[in-house]
């Protein structure tokens, strides 16, 4: 089966094949122009149309500005080159360079030098100058080490080209000799056989068809077959793989075999397939390569309906997938490797994705040729416009390729750092959010410990619960990096968030917004804040992985742990952060030394607070159980002795229980905590010990060793669209408040994200008893201080029991909805039994019932609505502490009642 359609013709010049140019693609021509037996003594390689036709028996060799086959035998040493010939192929900047050095070095140390010379032009000319010798060991090496060690990436590329190139050549040696079947004669001994070999390993372009005479040029080879006879025996079908396979060596088929060689590959070709009982042999029908239409006209008419004799021994080759009925033009054009003569090739100017900005990057490399193009600013590459659906990009619709805007915060933008402005690697992050907060709740409100009320008669100790309230921030956050966008740390960064505060709080008692009667039931505050201003950068790489230490120094966020149980603040503070093990490994030391917060918005001030706080914490990944995250952590707090009344005039430290004394506390948290799943079961635990002292608690009145617990498990499986969780909370109540001993478990600046969270009641609400709060606003421990912003932690507390049913939906990817069912116990009642001079209370808290929904219309962060409502359910010991009787007497003491207490909140992030 012949697998060459070629036009055979047996000459006084040896065995002459032609191939129809126009359909001959260079990756082919490469393996069918260089083709070799290895039998004949004279082979060579023409094309048709560069054959005189006085001389058509002759061959004449490629014409190319680049290369031309050259005779066996290789390269030319460079040591047989003398100077002025070697210096002809640069150009006069490069022939300087020489002619400065001393005028009796030899070509080879010219080289050397030319290829060590300090501009990359000239490197870059030697590279691929050198490519036209045969090269001795020391400028092997050097372009060799320009591979690696070029600071310029093109001479980079064109040293690898050419080590590639001499990799490529193929030896001077004899190729392997063909396979013959049984009975075939064999080559005769005497006749040498040879193999072309090019001078470079680039083959020249074919002239152009002429599209005028729509007449196929044809390619040729002239072998010698003077040797060769036909085998009796049929030789085997190479099958297409064979056909196509470029880049094998050795003989792919049995029979009557010769080779064709190119750089190091081979390629079986079946010569005896080509063989004819005439002068001419026709091209197959049905060749995927060479379509019977590129033929000869004289062949056409030998074209069958799929099958073919060979040479008139009843060999047929089986049919093959004839051409399209309809072809279509190619799409894909022949490589070119000459340089275009209109100039270089520019690459394509579009208009690139997002919103870039200007660039600031300056171009550091010119174009050489047409095979490097710099790029100087690799960010802000064009793409060609596309319109995907055919809708013409509408703003509302989640299109892709879309050109950005300054204002847009959702596709890629230069503002929120997606493009640097500072050459390649240093980014500006501008982050503008609106946190609006508007809430309708009832919370037990006790009338004016003073004479005046707001309605003439009042005799209860708690009035109207009702209160609304709404608190606003904006902030915009300025930070500017150094590094990478993605897969690595960042180099260094500079960040300053400025926020406003917008507050507004209406009551219906006396006594609330401030103890001043005469200031009303409203009030109205607004605060300015610089709440982060830090530096950070990267001390050092840990390890090939991406691992690094860096350094934070400034007011800065931080959360302790998993959810938030001990520490969730942002403060003044110096942090030290990294990774290990491939970002296996995570670890914290934090110090914090605690700014004054304003009293309304809970920003930061620039007052000291005279509180410390040291942090250590260190993350396992897959601990035990894949997708399951460990820490292990220390927390200490030293919170000393200070007097401060809030901006209302409350007084919050000490705290106004008991012995209201400055006094000062310090205690240390030991924990273990986990995140993640086990098998189909996602997990959530938390187990903290705290030990200490405090100097002088108010409500003890004395020094109290502490010595308190926490533990706290959230288990939940996920079946489709729902989620469904169980958890538990014991947090250790202090039974003796006179024994000298704190058993009540309290943390630092807590914020949990637990049974609810912020849809909790129980959580969200200050539920104010006398002077300090029973809890504070976003806080599970019933903790009795002033707030959690400004107050001190308080060991001598109640502790809580808490256990929590919920599910979650995930309505739609927009729409998530939050359900929760929490019952709650104190742990303890003697301490609040001492504090109001009740006995025997009860420790039933009652049930927090809570709902719900997170909108996301963008599936993003730019636009969060939050809607929830939440109900508190009384119990018995809830009951005691904020119930009324009704009628208000003596006899009737023991019959208390509360009602049901409500919330709803509207809550809307805007973020750019």
């Amino acid at each position: 089966m012949p697998i060459l359609p070629a036009s055979c013709k047996r000459t006084s010049h040896g065995l002459r094949v032609s191939w129809p140019r126009r359909r001959l693609r260079r990756p082919l021509a490469g393996l069918f122009l260089s083709l070799s037996v290895g039998l004949a003594p004279a082979t060579s390689v023409v094309w048709a149309d560069d054959i005189p036709a006085a001389e058509e028996g002759a061959a004449r060799p490629f014409r190319s500005s680049r290369a031309a086959i050259a005779p066996a035998g290789g390269r030319r040493p460079l040591s047989e080159v003398p100077l002025e010939e070697f210096l002809q192929a640069f150009d006069a900047e490069a022939q300087s360079s020489i002619r400065d050095l001393d005028q009796d070095i030899s070509a080879e140390e010219a080289l050397l030098a030319l290829l060590s010379d300090s501009d990359s032009h000239v490197r870059g000319q030697a590279v691929e100058v050198s490519g036209r010798y045969e090269l001795n060991s020391a400028a092997m090496e050097q372009i060799r080490a320009l591979t690696l060690d070029d600071r310029n990436a093109i001479v980079q590329a064109k040293a690898r080209l050419a080590l590639a190139d001499f990799g490529n050549v193929p030896a001077t040696t004899s190729p392997i000799p063909a396979r013959k079947s049984i009975g075939d004669a064999a080559p005769s001994p005497s006749r040498p056989r040879t193999s072309l070999r090019p001078a470079e390993p680039q083959f020249p372009s074919p002239p152009a068809a002429n599209p005028a005479t729509e007449e196929p040029e044809a390619v040729r080879i002239s072998v010698n077959t003077d040797w060769w006879e036909p085998s009796e025996s049929p030789a085997p079908s190479a099958p297409p793989a064979l056909r196509r396979a470029g880049n094998r060596s050795g003989l792919e088929s049995e029979g009557d075999v010769g080779t064709a060689a190119i750089g190091s590959a081979t390629l079986g070709l079946p010569f005896a397939q080509l063989a004819s009982t005439g002068d001419e042999t026709t091209p197959f029908p049905g060749d995927p390569f060479f379509p019977a239409e590129y033929a000869p006209g004289e062949s056409r008419s030998l074209m069958g309906d799929g099958l073919a004799s060979l040479d008139g021994m009843g060999r047929v080759r089986p049919e093959v997938l004839d051409r399209p009925l309809f072809p279509s033009d190619d799409v894909f054009t022949d490589p070119s490797f000459e340089d275009p003569d209109a100039g270089f090739f520019t690459h394509p100017v579009d208009a690139p994705l997002g919103y870039t900005g200007r660039s600031s990057v300056a171009a550091e490399d010119y174009q050489l040729d047409s095979h490097f193009v710099p790029l100087a600013d690799r960010w802000r590459s064009g793409s060609p416009a596309w319109d995907r659906y055919g809708k013409g990009h509408p703003p509302v619709d989640d299109y892709p390729y879309q050109e950005g805007h300054w204002w847009d915060p959702y596709n890629e933008n230069v503002l929120k750092g997606d493009f640097p402005v500072i050459g390649q690697h240093t980014f500006l992050k501008l982050t503008g959010q609106a946190l609006l907060i508007n809430e309708y709740r009832q919370v037990p409100t006790a009338t004016t410990p003073f004479e005046s009320t707001v309605n003439p008669g009042q005799q209860e100790f708690f009035g109207d619960p009702n209160q609304y309230f709404t608190t606003n921030f904006f902030r915009l956050s300025v930070e500017l990096f150094h590094g990478n966008s993605a897969f690595k740390p960042i180099d260094w960064a500079v960040r300053v968030t400025p926020i406003f505060n917008f507050n507004y709080l209406d009551v219906n008692e006396l006594g609330v917004v401030n103890p001043d009667v005469r200031r009303g039931t409203t009030r109205q505050d607004n605060f300015l804040a610089i709440e982060e201003y830090f530096l950070e950068a990267k001390l050092a790489d840990l390890s090939p992985d991406y691992d690094f230490l860096s350094a934070r120094i400034g007011s800065q966020p931080f959360t302790s742990d998993f959810r938030g149980f001990i520490f969730s603040d942002i403060n003044r503070g110096v942090r030290l952060f990294g990774t290990r093990f491939a970002n296996r490994d995570q670890f914290n030391l934090v110090y914090f030394n605690q700014a004054e917060k304003d009293t309304n918005s809970q920003l930061n001030t620039f007052s000291d607070r005279n509180q410390d706080v040291f942090i250590a914490n260190y993350y396992r990944q897959d601990f035990v159980f894949p997708g399951y995250t460990a820490q292990a952590s220390i927390h200490h707090n030293i919170d000393g002795p200070s007097k401060r009344f809030d901006k209302n005039g409350f007084l919050v430290r000490p705290d106004a229980a008991g012995n209201a004394a400055p006094h000062k506390v310090e205690a240390t948290y030991l924990g273990f905590t986990g995140e993640g799943h086990m098998g189909r079961v996602n997990v959530s635990n938390s187990f903290y010990w705290v030990v200490g002292k405090d100097s002088s608690n108010p409500i003890a009145g004395q020094q109290q060793d502490i010595n308190a617990q926490l533990a706290a498990i959230e288990l939940s499986y996920d079946r489709d669209w729902i989620r469904f969780r169980a958890s538990f909370l014991w947090a250790s109540g202090d039974d003796d408040p006179k024994d000298g001993n704190a058993n009540g478990f309290d943390g630092i600046l807590d914020n949990p994200n637990f049974a609810g969270g912020e849809f909790s009641f129980w959580q969200r609400q200050q539920i104010q008893l006398f002077n300090v709060g029973l809890t504070g606003r976003n806080s599970l421990f019933p903790d009795l201080v002033s707030n959690k912003f400004q107050g001190q932690s308080n060991f001598v507390n109640p502790g809580l029991l808490l256990f929590n049913l919920g599910m979650d939906f995930e309505i739609t990817p927009k729409l998530r909805l939050v359900t929760n069912a929490n019952y709650l116990e104190f742990d303890e009642t003697s301490v609040l039994e001492r504090f109001t001079f009740q006995d025997d209370l009860d420790k039933t808290i009652g049930v927090d019932l809570s709902a719900g929904i997170e909108y996301r219309p963008y599936h993003n962060d730019n636009v969060i609505l939050q809607v929830g409502y939440a109900c508190l359910l009384p119990g018995r010991g809830f009951e005691e502490l904020y119930g009324t009787t009704d009628p208000i007497a003596t006899a009737n003491a023991a019959n208390v009642d509360a009602d049901t207490l409500h919330q709803a909140f509207a809550q809307l992030v805007l973020t750019y």
